[in-house]
């Protein structure tokens, strides 16, 4: 009797042990993924070829993060935004869609688009990441306007203090700052570390949210990975 008594107590430990361990187990989950990482999937390809559609990205929430005391300027792993920097943003015009893009103007400087070619401060920006599958160079009427000529011609603007001037890699296929303006520091969600998975997916996957379709995704998953993109370092 005692042996059985004995065991029971030992089994009731260990799964009291186990239950401990999960429930810790998600606590640190949930803080992570609320304050330090979130997962992001590219539904579009308006950062290409530096981010693809399927791609899986891990999000640094803490970069940018806004601090309270000198402690958290300290202790927090944060900076402030860069230039070039790829950031997660809220968009203005929805804040329930995520949008990502590249910082391109910061707070105070001046910013024109002349022929598709980007000028900082009157001295052209050099970008190797970025591509032009248009060939065709629109002339804006008014470029201050938002309209869809401030493609390849915009400005001369000042971002406003609080603010940046965002563009897509993609930059003849990207909705950015040259059709919805600038984009609030407050709207940062972070910046974009690590893809920890990719793979093929349709352009307008995105929009397809039936079961049928999400099933599809599911079984596409492995045979259209892009095993070169996982674990790479976003830069």
């Amino acid at each position: 009797m005692t042996d059985k008594k004995d065991r029971k107590k030992r089994d009731k430990s260990v799964v009291r042990e186990y239950f401990e361990l999960i429930a810790e187990t998600a606590v640190f989950v949930f803080f992570v993924m609320t304050f330090v990482v979130q997962a992001f999937q590219i539904p579009t390809g308006s950062m290409e070829p530096t981010l693809l559609v399927g791609d899986f990205l891990l999000v640094n929430k803490l970069v940018y993060a806004n601090t309270i005391s000198p402690i958290e300027e300290i202790i927090l792993p944060r900076r402030n935004i860069q230039r070039k920097d790829i950031i997660v943003f809220n968009w203005p015009n929805d804040l329930t869609k995520d949008f990502v893009k590249r910082a391109i103007g910061l707070p105070g400087e001046k910013l024109e688009i002349k022929n598709k070619q980007v000028y900082i401060n009157d001295r052209p920006l050099e970008e190797k990441y970025k591509v032009h599958s248009d060939s065709d160079i629109r002339s804006a009427n008014d470029a201050a306007n938002y309209s869809n000529d401030s493609r390849d011609n915009f400005g001369p603007v000042i971002v406003p203090e609080g603010h940046i001037f965002a563009m897509g890699d993609n930059r003849d296929n990207s909705d950015d700052s040259r059709f919805w303006g600038f984009l609030p520091l407050n709207n940062l969600k972070g910046r974009p570390w690590l893809i920890y998975f990719s793979y093929q997916a349709e352009r307008d996957a995105y929009q397809k949210t039936g079961f049928g379709d999400r099933l599809k995704k599911m079984v596409n998953f492995l045979p259209k990975a892009r095993w070169r993109r996982i674990l790479k370092v976003i830069r």
